[in-house]
C-alpha cells in the first residue's frame, strides 16, 4: 500500500472538473446580438417525485412572442454561465430570439435530491424539465437541448424517452452507448474493459459528490434566490490531494476512503460487472432496445476518449428513428482538438504539442442555424450541410461524407515483423503490408510496479496524462515497449475510419492487458500518437465472460483504437507500439486473474506478441485511395 501526501489545493481541483463548463460557458460569440437579455434566478421546477431543479431562465428583452427553448443541464453549476461580460452561451443564445434554461442537475448546487452519477434520473429529469418548459405561457411548445460532456450524456439519456415537445438536440462529447454496441465503454470511463484511471479518480472525488446543502422544504422560488445571494450549496472544503500519487493507491476500491473524497458512487462504479443490469436499468446507459425520434447534431474531437462511440450514436439515432424526420436529419462534426475543446480551434490550433493547422468552423452560426431552423422554422439551408464533417489532421483541412465508414474505405492490414527483438526504437521491428513467414516472437516483461507512463492520450488530466499529441521518446525507449515501423512512405497515405489491432499472444500470468498506439513518425523522428487502445486478457471473447490465459498457449486478441483521420505525409512513417500498460490512463491488471481493484499484491508477467504464418499479429487501417 502506497503512502502518500495531499498537496494539491482544492481550487486546482474545482477549476479541473469545471474546464469542461468553461469550455463552452466562455466561448467567444461570433455574431452580433440582436436583444438585451434578462436573467430570472433560480426557478425551482418540480419533477415527478416531487424533488425541484434549479433552473436560471434567460429571457430576449423586448419580445412579445411566444419563443422556444434551449435547454442546457450541467452538474458544474448553472453560475458559471451567468457570466454576461465573456458572453456565456447561456447569453448569447438568449440575445439572439431563445429563451434559454440553464438547469443544475439533481442534487448538484441549487437543487434537490441526491446526485448519482453519470445518469441516474437523468433520463426522467430531462423529460420532466421539458415537460415543464413546454407547459409555459412564453412558450411556443418547441425545445431543444445543447451541451457538451456530461450535459451532452444527459441529453443522451433522455432521447429515448422521446417527449413530444423535444424539438432536437446539439451533443459535444458525451453518448450513453454502454452495451449496445457491444463494447461497455460505459461513462466513457472503460476501454477494452480497463478502467480510465487517472480522470475517473479525479472526477469523482469532486465533481461526483453526492450532496451539496440543501435549505429547509417549502420555500419559495422568491426565498431561494433571496438566500442563494448569501451561500454557497456546492461543497468547496476539500482535502488537499496529491492526485499523481493517488494513482498508484491500492487497493482501488478504497482509494476515495484513503483521499478522504466527499461521499460518491466511486464504488458502484468500479465493482458491477459488464453487463449488469444496473448499468442500464438505473443508470441508463443504452442496451440497444432504444427507439429516437429527434433530429441530432453529434460532436465530437479525435482526441477525445468518446469519439468512436459518438460516431457510433450518429449511426445509432439514424438506424432506430421511428420517423423519417428523425432519420433523415442525423449529422455529425469531428474535429481535431481535445474533449470538449471545438471553440479552442485557431489558425494554428496546437492539440497537446502539434500544430494541426486552421482547424476553425463557426460554430455559433452553425447553432443558432440549427436551433433556428428546428424551433423557430427558419428555413436557413442548416439540414443541406454534409451529413458528416470530419478534419483530417495532417492535411489539415476539413472533409465531409454522407456516411460513416466512408464508403471508399480499403481496410489494409499492416503486419508486425521482427527478428525477435522489437523492443524500443531501438529495435529491430518493422511494419510491412507483407505477410510474416516464420519469424520469432517478441517478448518483454510487465511489472505493474513499472508501468509504461502515459504519453499523450485521449483523456487529458493536469494529473499524470497530458492531452492531444504528444512526442513519444519518452516511452519508446522502454524494453516493455514493441515498436513497429514501416519505412518512409514514398508517397502520403490517408487513414480515416475505425482502427482495429489483432495480437497473437501468450503470457505467464492468468491474466494480463495488452495496449496499442498508432503514431504518426516525421522525418526529424519526432513520432505523435494519433489513436490508443487497450483489452484486458480475460474479456477476449466478450465482456459479459471472463477466460484466463493458459501459460504457453497462443490466444488471439482484437483491440478496437476507435476512429482516426490523419494523413501520414510523404516521408513520414506509420509506427504501432504495443506493450501491457498505459497508467495512469488506464488501470495496471495486477495480472493475478483477481477482481484487481480490491487487491495490493501483483504478479510480474512475461508477455509474448506472435507474428508468423499462423499467428500473423496486424493493425488494420482504414485508408482512402488518393482522389484523382
Amino acid at each position: 500500500m502506497l503512502k502518500f501526501r495531499f498537496d494539491f489545493p482544492p481550487v486546482i481541483i474545482f477549476l479541473f472538473c469545471c474546464l469542461i463548463l468553461l469550455n463552452q460557458v466562455l466561448a467567444a460569440e461570433q455574431t452580433p446580438p440582436k436583444y438585451g437579455v434578462k436573467l430570472i434566478k433560480s426557478q425551482m421546477i418540480p419533477m415527478r417525485d416531487g424533488v425541484r431543479l434549479s433552473t436560471d431562465l434567460y429571457f430576449p428583452q423586448n419580445v412579445e412572442e411566444k419563443l422556444p427553448v434551449i435547454l442546457i443541464r450541467t452538474p458544474y453549476n448553472k453560475k458559471g454561465y451567468r457570466n454576461r461580460e465573456k458572453r456565456s452561451k447561456a447569453y448569447m443564445f438568449a440575445s439572439h430570439g431563445f429563451v434559454v434554461a440553464v438547469q443544475d442537475c439533481r442534487g448538484k448546487f441549487e437543487s434537490e435530491g441526491i446526485f448519482s452519477p453519470p445518469a441516474g434520473h437523468e433520463a426522467e429529469d430531462g423529460y420532466d424539465t421539458v415537460d415543464w418548459l413546454a407547459k409555459q405561457p412564453w412558450c411556443n411548445g418547441k425545445i431543444g437541448t445543447f451541451g457538451c460532456s456530461y450535459s451532452a450524456e444527459v441529453q443522451a439519456a433522455q432521447a429515448p424517452l422521446r417527449h413530444p415537445n423535444l424539438t432536437c438536440m446539439i451533443l459535444q462529447c458525451g453518448p450513453m452507448i454502454g452495451a449496445a454496441n457491444g463494447r461497455y465503454r460505459y461513462w466513457s470511463g472503460f476501454k477494452g474493459g480497463v478502467l480510465d484511471l487517472a480522470a475517473s479518480i479525479s472526477w469523482y472525488f469532486e465533481a461526483g459528490c453526492k450532496y451539496s446543502l440543501k435549505l429547509p422544504p417549502g420555500l419559495s422560488d422568491k426565498e431561494i434566490r433571496k438566500i442563494w445571494d448569501f451561500f454557497e450549496p456546492g461543497p468547496v472544503n476539500f482535502p488537499k490531494v496529491d492526485f499523481e500519487k493517488l494513482n498508484w493507491y491500492l487497493p482501488l476500491i478504497d482509494v476515495m476512503k484513503a483521499a478522504g473524497a466527499p461521499p460518491n458512487d466511486w464504488e458502484e462504479l468500479i465493482t458491477h460487472d459488464f453487463g449488469d443490469p444496473w448499468w442500464h436499468d438505473v443508470m441508463g446507459y443504452y442496451d440497444g432496445t432504444e427507439k429516437i425520434d429527434v433530429p441530432a447534431l453529434h460532436m465530437s474531437c479525435w482526441y477525445d476518449p468518446s469519439v468512436d462511440e459518438t460516431i457510433f450514436e450518429f449511426n445509432y439515432f439514424r438506424e432506430n428513428a421511428v420517423s423519417e424526420t428523425a432519420r433523415n436529419n442525423q449529422f455529425l462534426i469531428v474535429a481535431p482538438t481535445t474533449h470538449c475543446g471545438f471553440e479552442r480551434a485557431s489558425e494554428h490550433t496546437i492539440v497537446g504539442e502539434r500544430d494541426v493547422g486552421d482547424a476553425r468552423l463557426n460554430y455559433d452560426e452553425i447553432y443558432l442555424k440549427w436551433f433556428d431552423y428546428w424551433l423557430k422554422g427558419i428555413d436557413n439551408g442548416i439540414t443541406k450541410m454534409p451529413k458528416v464533417q470530419y478534419y483530417t489532421m495532417g492535411l489539415n483541412k476539413w472533409q465531409s461524407s454522407d456516411v460513416w465508414p466512408l464508403p471508399e474505405t480499403q481496410y489494409t492490414k499492416y503486419y508486425f515483423h521482427s527478428r525477435g527483438h522489437a523492443n524500443s526504437r531501438y529495435g529491430d521491428g518493422w511494419l510491412s503490408p507483407e505477410p510474416p513467414k516464420n519469424e520469432p516472437s517478441d517478448s518483454f516483461i510487465y511489472d505493474p510496479g513499472h508501468p509504461v507512463p502515459s504519453v499523450g492520450s485521449q483523456r487529458g488530466t493536469p494529473y499524470g496524462t497530458p492531452a492531444g499529441a504528444i512526442d513519444q521518446a519518452r516511452v519508446e525507449i522502454r524494453n516493455d515497449v514493441l515498436v513497429y515501423t514501416t519505412p518512409p512512405l514514398k508517397k502520403g497515405v490517408e487513414v480515416t475510419g475505425p482502427i482495429t489491432v489483432i495480437l497473437y499472444v501468450s503470457s505467464s500470468a492468468k491474466d494480463t492487458d495488452f495496449t496499442a498506439k498508432l503514431v504518426d513518425v516525421y522525418p526529424d523522428g519526432t513520432a505523435y500518437n494519433i489513436q490508443q487502445g487497450i483489452l484486458r486478457a480475460r474479456y477476449r471473447e466478450g465482456f459479459t465472460k471472463k477466460v484466463w490465459m493458459k501459460k504457453g498457449e497462443v490466444y488471439k486478441l482484437q483491440l478496437d483504437l476507435d476512429a482516426t483521420s490523419n494523413y501520414f505525409k510523404k516521408g513520414h512513417r506509420i509506427r504501432v507500439q504495443v506493450s501491457s500498460s498505459d497508467f495512469p490512463l488506464w488501470e495496471r491488471n495486477l495480472n493475478t486473474g483477481g477482481n484487481n481493484y480490491d487487491e495490493t499484491e501483483w504478479v510480474v508477467a512475461k508477455n509474448t506478441i506472435h507474428h508468423s504464418e499462423k499467428y500473423p499479429s496486424h493493425i488494420v487501417l482504414p485508408i482512402i485511395p488518393e482522389k484523382k
